[in-house]
């Protein structure tokens, strides 16, 4: 029985967005220059850093911080999928040492692959179950 297209594309995505942390995690520039897309405009904001603009400026800024010995691994969690045509957005925690990033990772396609053309992360002041907590404590009263 054929798979449903719909679950294999979610698959790629999610594989792909796997791959990116995968790269940073083993710092392989190689395969982190790969994910970028080659043609199309990328952005790339880094937690405390400004935008970085252009394939040129955020490849570059990846073998940096790739090649620092004290990047830290970071890893993917709960990643949710936003499928736009062609293209997708995927939000999800990055789990770095004890602390927790909210990220975005933006993908284009790109023949008959997705590259990357966006990624930002942040800072999370609350973890995603204590939003979850608040939004059910509050009364219908406090919406008005």
């Amino acid at each position: 029985m054929a798979s449903d297209p719909a679950e294999v594309l979610r698959d790629v995505l999610l594989a792909t967005n796997q791959r990116f942390y995968a790269a940073f995690s083993r710092r392989d520039f190689s395969a982190m220059s790969d994910l970028w897309h080659p043609t199309l405009p990328v952005v790339c904001i880094h937690p405390g850093w400004p935008p970085v603009e252009g394939r040129a400026s955020v490849v570059e800024s990846w073998r940096r911080i790739l090649l620092n010995p004290s990047s830290p691994a970071v890893r993917c969690e709960r990643p949710s999928l936003h499928l736009m045509h062609d293209v997708a957005l995927v939000v999800c925690f990055e789990v770095v040492g004890h602390s927790r990033l909210v990220a975005t990772n933006g993908f284009a396609r790109s023949d008959d692959s997705w590259r990357m053309v966006f990624h930002q992360a942040g800072p999370v002041a609350v973890s995603d179950d204590e939003d979850s907590e608040r939004e059910r404590e509050v009364e219908p009263s406090e919406l008005n």
